[in-house]
């Protein structure tokens, strides 16, 4: 069960650093090729950098071309939530942390060869990894 975090803007403003603000506040996007989540391949958790909720496995990630870390599955239901996102004057889905409503980023439906045909396309700067202890 997803515990929900609750706070306005005003706090969140003085809790989080101006790049991610912009990002888990006001749906930024951090530039392509730019995270430094993308190249991540060690073995952990990556979560909200907003709340700290769990939202996706390494086991999940994968190299899908586009420029931001990509996964095909959410780490457990309600970590993540989809929504209708018509700006930019075309119909996306956007993703937001199931805890704090935090902006993530966008789902599309082409991910050719992973199991759930999904790419969950995040930005970097709205999670953080946990590296996996060996």
């Amino acid at each position: 069960m997803v515990e929900k975090v609750t706070k306005d803007n005003a706090l969140w403003k003085a809790e989080l650093p101006p790049e991610r603000f912009a990002i888990l506040r006001e749906a930024a996007t951090e530039p392509p090729w730019s995270g430094e989540l993308l190249g991540e391949k060690r073995d952990g958790v990556y979560s909200c950098a907003g709340c700290g909720q769990a939202l996706f496995t390494s086991d999940t990630k994968f190299e899908s071309g586009s420029g931001w870390p990509s996964f095909f599955d959410a780490i457990e239901p309600g970590a993540v939530i989809l929504h209708e996102d018509r700006s930019l004057g075309m119909l996306r889905t956007e993703v937001l942390c199931g805890a704090c409503n935090g902006h993530l980023g966008h789902l599309f439906d082409d991910a050719v060869g992973t199991p759930t045909g999904q790419r969950y396309c995040m930005n970097s700067l709205a999670m953080e990894f946990d590296e996996k202890d060996n």
